[in-house]
């Protein structure tokens, strides 16, 4: 029996023209114009489900397209600087 084994240093390594390249992928992820609600949980350091129960209340400006939540990007960023410059009635220390 005959086998195929390539090593590691034989292998054809992929180059930044290839589509599926990783650097093309993290270009591409940057473009994008949404967010997914993983990505937003992500960014606001919460649960998953915290984040899904604040889209689905409009607290956090989604849409829903398909099956699937999305998270307009620009929409995200100016809901979120909204939310921080409000002024707050806080006691003092908890601003």
């Amino acid at each position: 029996m005959q086998r195929s084994v390539v090593s590691l240093t034989d292998r054809p390594r992929p180059s930044t023209t290839e589509p599926d390249a990783p650097g093309r992928l993290l270009r591409m992820a940057d473009s994008r114009a949404v967010y997914s609600v993983r990505e937003v949980a992500r960014l606001l350091s919460l649960s998953l489900g915290s984040t899904y129960a604040l889209v689905r209340e409009g607290e956090i400006p989604a849409r829903k397209l398909g099956g699937r939540w999305v998270i307009p990007k620009k929409r995200f960023h100016a809901w979120l600087d909204e939310c921080t410059e409000q002024p707050t009635n806080d006691p003092e220390g908890w601003a």
